[in-house]
């Protein structure tokens, strides 16, 4: 299922449709022989390897993957399951409590595959990330793949929510027809920025709510 899902971002992403992807892949495996790079091999494509392009009906766009050993995982704000929840994920976790849940959490992986599996595309601007060298990627080209990714959603769907939470996520909003998406700003969920408007943003919600008016099914977050 997995490489099927990648390939109808392939089929659907001028850029991957010309391989671009494969070469970034190549020019990062050769860089792992000099440093340690996040997430594993097998992990940075996995935001397209866990939903078909046709199936997404919500992007949350981050920054970079983790860069601490053992959590980053190919989603944005995901870490694997019983690793520790990182405080912008945390943050996340107590915005769908008291935005759903009455502010009761439920029980939860910090590993966020099950929202991709209903539909969410948990979208890192750059793809890798160099051992404890935040946005040490960012001139390796998966910023031009991800814009793509995000251009080609905004042009080839209709109905999607873009969740945008902080300035660099937000410069992607240029990118999207608003005419057709909803697209939601808030601050980023980081303890530096959580309690500017992310809290009580109520965005999982406000989700919801967009894709039954549109005849969707809405997550289960």
């Amino acid at each position: 299922m997995a490489s099927s899902n990648l390939m109808t971002w392939e089929s659907s992403v001028p850029l991957m449709r010309e391989g671009y992807h494969r070469s970034l892949l190549e020019k990062t495996e050769a860089l792992r022989a000099e440093r340690v790079i996040y997430p594993p091999s097998e992990r940075v494509l996995f935001a397209l390897e866990a939903v078909a392009f046709d199936d997404v009906k919500v992007v949350i766009v981050g920054q970079d993957p983790y860069h601490g050993p053992g959590q980053a995982n190919g989603l944005a704000f995901s870490v694997p399951e019983l690793v520790k929840a990182p405080p912008s994920l945390r943050n996340i976790f107590k915005e769908i409590a008291d935005d759903i849940h009455c502010g009761a959490p439920p029980e939860r992986s910090t590993d966020l595959s099950d929202w991709a599996r209903q539909g969410v595309l948990l979208l890192n601007a750059g793809l890798t990330v160099e051992a404890g060298a935040a946005g040490s990627h960012r001139d390796l080209g998966w910023l031009t793949l991800t814009d793509d990714i995000i251009a080609q959603l905004s042009a080839r769907r209709d109905y999607l929510v873009f969740l945008l939470w902080g300035r660099y996520a937000q410069s992607k909003r240029q990118a999207i027809d608003e005419s057709h998406h909803l697209v939601l700003e808030a601050p980023h969920p980081s303890p530096l920025s959580a309690y500017r408007g992310f809290f009580g943003c109520r965005h999982f919600s406000r989700t919801n709510a967009y894709l039954v008016a549109h005849g969707r099914s809405p997550i289960v977050w």
